[in-house]
């Protein structure tokens, strides 16, 4: 939610094998819901298509054999390819685009599947809006609890986030719990903070706003009401909704302050044994825990909040709040001390760090570490950033020589940026448009991973995408191809599970693609129209992409190392 815990990933598991235990260190960890074998068939040919590869950049056909790609080509060998017995089945791609799949590299499954089926508040126009929804919600699904999430008090004519009263009126005096749209602020009802004690804790701010640990109590009390079997339905309801969409992986960012370690383990279980999209785990806490769980360490460990609640840690204080510098919740010291144990360890760590502040408190924590136990073992361990929107020239130079990933969200600059957007409210005009710089992070070498920190901004990687390449700072924007790669192999280097080829297809690396159906012609976008004429040319030999300016491509098929988690297409044998 604007959080951060660690994930690690490493090389596949052999054939046949089982799971990873959870003492393995982060680089021998491979992710919950790795099927090492194909369950469709060992040999199948897609043809009559057109294949995404930099290999083959005109490419209509891919052969798959188990969890592997095999070959890719031209139709003519495709239609040779036929004739082999060991091909056992056909697919009739009918001109569909086979592309690897997404990975979605931030999200919190267990409330962004509880959102999907419950209280989004994200499409209400005003208070009054978000108020009668809520008691809609009430009278239709009756609950001791009511969990709701999404809205934006920024966004609304009022101007204001609901109270506690307004609450009790609507819910019929029933707890609830509705986070803002970022999760680092929530309004509760007073049955709710009655219940938890919150109003006695740091961080309440009255009349049922918190944030900081009264947030935490009261969201630990609203969310203890989840039963067992929801939560495992919630996250069975974001696997299949991801698999819809093309994506084939979720790093997970759990931690104390977002869920509980309960909540990683039954999801990684859940993983393990159910084919879906593969969960790379975070956990931003113990190093013991993450470990036991084989997660990564941190990636939500919160070193500030957020902008949109004013505690995101700034240099300057926020333009529409005098005097307020938001909050850090870490120190240059405490980021050290969590380099140096995951460095040394193997594992990989990660932080929340959304203001300058507090990207300079990681940087400055990181070389400091470095100094410490050396440069390589930092390189080596892929520390990563989560957010990382308001970093600078400078700071930018830093976390490429440290080589730190930046998990980084394209639709915050789509729902927040622009001069009529929060952040400028916030910030002021120049800060604002120097939001998420994306264009100069990748120019200067540093790994970029998209993802939508869901339930804080939808599952949509084409969303993403598109909001990559049409930023509101153009000179910050991303290539059509450039977002397209973070979004699918930045995901898997962002894991540190990109040895083995996985993001890219071509001969040998994991059979894990998405199959779309789309409207149009492939086009090669960039920021700079100079380029496009040249770029879209047949001669330059560069795979083209879906017209972002068009409808979303609709996902036929999405395939995770040879298994079929997703389909729609019809077959042939």
């Amino acid at each position: 939610m604007s959080s951060n815990p660690g994930a690690v990933g490493g090389p596949r598991p052999a054939r046949g094998s089982g799971g990873p235990t959870g003492a393995q260190r982060s680089s021998d960890r491979a992710p919950a819901g790795r099927s090492p074998r194909s369950a469709d068939g060992n040999r199948v040919l897609y043809r009559g298509g057109r294949v995404h590869s930099p290999a083959t950049p005109f490419a209509t056909a891919m052969l798959v054999d188990h969890d592997m790609v095999a070959w890719v080509g031209s139709a003519a060998a495709a239609e040779a390819m036929t004739l082999d017995e060991t091909v056992e089945e056909i697919v009739e791609l009918d001109d569909a685009l086979v592309t690897p799949a997404f990975v979605d590299a931030h999200v919190h499954m267990t409330a962004t599947g509880l959102a999907l089926d419950g209280l989004d508040l994200s499409s209400a126009r005003s208070l009054a809006a978000a108020l009668d929804q809520l008691a809609d919600h009430v009278r239709r699904h009756p609950a001791t609890t009511v969990l709701g999430t999404g809205w934006d008090d920024t966004a609304w004519p009022e101007d204001r986030p609901p109270s506690a009263a307004e609450l009790d009126r609507a819910a019929a005096g029933a707890s609830v719990y509705l986070a803002r749209i970022d999760g680092h602020r929530a309004v509760v009802s007073s049955a709710l903070a009655d219940r938890c004690g919150a109003a006695g804790v740091s961080g309440w701010l009255g009349d049922g706003h918190c944030q900081g640990e009264a947030h935490h109590v009261a969201r630990s009390a609203a969310y203890d009401s989840v039963s067992a079997r929801q939560r495992r339905a919630a996250q069975r309801r974001v696997r299949a909704h991801a698999a819809a969409l093309g994506i084939a992986a979720l790093h997970e960012m759990a931690g104390p302050e977002v869920s509980s370690a309960d909540d990683l383990s039954n999801l990684l279980a859940l993983a393990s044994a159910e084919a879906g999209p593969a969960i790379y785990g975070y956990w931003a806490g113990d190093v013991e825990t993450a470990v036991a769980l084989g997660a990564g360490l941190g990636g939500d460990l919160f070193v500030d909040g957020s902008l949109g609640s004013h505690t995101a840690a700034l240099r300057v204080a926020y333009t529409d709040a005098p005097g307020d510098h938001g909050v850090a919740q870490l120190d240059a010291d405490a980021v050290y001390e969590v380099v140096v144990r995951a460095s040394e360890a193997g594992l990989q760590a990660g932080f929340h760090a959304i203001g300058d502040a507090a990207l300079d408190i990681v940087l400055d924590g990181c070389e400091r570490a470095a100094d410490k136990v050396g440069l390589s073992l930092v390189l080596a361990a892929r520390h990563r950033v989560e957010h990382c929107e308001m970093a600078d020239v400078t700071q930018i130079a830093r976390m490429a020589r440290l080589g730190l990933v930046a998990g980084v969200q394209p639709a915050f600059d789509a729902c927040w940026g622009g001069p009529d957007g929060m952040y400028t409210r916030r910030l002021g005009a120049d800060r604002a448009r120097a939001m998420n710089p994306l264009a100069a992070m990748a120019a200067a070498g540093v790994v970029l991973a998209l993802s939508s920190d869901a339930p804080v901004t939808p599952l949509d990687p084409w969303g993403g995408v598109r909001a990559a390449v049409a930023h509101h700072t153009p000179a910050s924007a991303l290539s059509a191809r450039a977002a397209f790669s973070a979004a699918t192999r930045g995901g898997w280097r962002a894991a540190r599970a990109d040895g083995d080829g996985s993001g890219v297809l071509t001969p040998g690396a994991p059979a894990t693609f998405a199959v779309w159906q789309v409207a149009g012609e492939l086009v090669v976008q960039v920021p700079d129209d100079r380029v496009t004429a040249w770029s879209t040319d047949p001669r330059a030999g560069i795979a083209g992409l879906p017209d972002l300016d068009g409808p979303d491509p609709t996902c036929l098929r999405t395939v995770v190392r040879g298994t079929v988690v997703h389909d729609l297409l019809a077959r042939t044998g």
